[in-house]
C-alpha cells in the first residue's frame, strides 16, 4: 500500500477509523479490514475501544510492525506527568509495547501547549511512540506546537471532506512537513446522496464514497473512514486504483460550503474556519 511519509513516519494512505466501535464487532471488523489490505488502524482513549482494537490486530496474525496503528491522549489527560500516565494505560488495554503515531486528541485551553507538547515529546524519546502529533489544532497551535516541541510532530488529524474548506491549517501543516489525516473524510452521510459525486463516480464505475476518498488521497491527506459494514471496508479500499482527473478535482473542491464542519464539541479551538 502507498504510503505519506513524514518526519520518518510512512502512514498507509487510507486507514480504518474505529470511533463509535465496541465489544466483538470492533475486533471482528479490525480483524476483517487488516486481512482486506488495510495497514493502518485509528483508536484513542475516548474511543473505549482500544482493548477490542489490539485483540483484532492480534487475531489478523500480521506481525507488529507490518500495521501502523495510531492512538490519541484525551484533553483532560495533558498535563505532564497524567499523559504519560495515560499512554501507559492505552498500551497496556492495546498489550502493545509502543504505538506507531500518538495524538493529543483535543487542545486543552486550561494547560499550556508548550506542557502538552513536552509531555508528548517524553513518550517519542522513550519509545512508547514512534511518531507523535496533534488532532484538531488551528493553523496558530501548530505554529506553537512545533516551537515548542523538541521532537519532530508527523501529523496533525483534523476532520476533512469535500465540503469543508480547511485550506488554511493544512497549509500550516504542511509548512512544517506533518502529514494531514482526515476523520469524517464521508461527510457522516452526506457523500452517497452527492449527484456531483454520484456523476464523477459513474464515469469511473466507483461509488461516490470512493470518489470522496480518492479526491483526498490525490491530495496526499490520509482518510480514515469509519464502518460498521464488512461490505463497506472493501468499498473504502476501493479508492485507491483509480485517478481522478484534474477537472474532476476541480469540481468537488468547488463543493465546500459555509458551516460544513461536522464536529465541534465544547472542547473544540476557536476554527480558523
Amino acid at each position: 500500500m502507498n504510503v505519506i511519509e513524514s518526519h520518518g513516519a510512512r502512514i498507509p494512505v487510507i486507514g480504518f477509523g474505529t470511533m463509535t466501535l465496541k465489544d466483538s464487532l470492533c475486533v471482528e471488523l479490525v480483524e476483517a479490514a487488516l486481512h482486506l489490505g488495510y495497514r493502518h488502524l485509528d483508536t484513542a482513549q475516548n474511543y473505549g475501544n482500544e482493548r477490542e482494537v489490539g485483540e483484532g490486530l492480534r487475531a489478523s496474525g500480521l506481525k507488529r510492525e507490518d500495521v501502523f496503528l495510531t492512538t490519541k491522549v484525551w484533553f483532560n489527560r495533558l498535563a505532564p506527568g497524567d499523559l504519560e500516565k495515560s499512554v501507559d494505560e492505552s498500551l497496556e488495554r492495546l498489550k502493545l509495547p509502543y504505538v506507531d503515531l500518538l495524538l493529543i486528541h483535543w487542545p486543552n485551553a486550561q494547560i499550556p501547549v508548550a506542557q502538552s507538547i513536552a509531555a508528548l515529546c517524553n513518550v517519542k524519546r522513550d519509545g512508547r511512540a514512534r511518531h507523535i502529533g496533534v488532532a484538531n489544532y488551528t493553523a496558530a497551535m501548530i505554529d506553537e506546537a512545533t516551537a515548542a516541541a523538541t521532537e519532530p510532530l508527523a501529523c496533525l488529524q483534523i476532520e476533512v471532506h469535500p465540503y469543508l474548506d480547511q485550506s488554511k491549517v493544512i497549509a500550516a501543516a504542511r509548512r512544517h512537513g506533518m502529514a494531514v489525516v482526515a476523520y469524517c473524510p464521508l461527510a457522516r452521510g452526506r457523500v452517497p446522496a452527492d449527484e456531483t459525486l454520484q456523476r464523477i463516480g459513474r464515469a469511473h464505475g466507483k461509488s461516490p464514497a470512493q470518489v470522496a476518498l480518492r479526491f483526498l488521497e490525490q491530495q496526499s491527506i490520509v482518510p480514515i473512514p469509519r464502518t460498521s459494514k464488512r461490505e463497506r471496508l472493501a468499498e473504502n479500499l476501493g479508492s485507491l486504483p483509480f485517478e481522478l482527473s484534474g477537472a474532476e478535482m476541480a469540481e468537488i473542491g468547488k463543493l465546500k460550503k459555509p458551516n460544513a464542519r461536522i464536529v465541534s464539541p465544547p472542547q473544540a479551538p476557536q476554527w480558523d474556519s
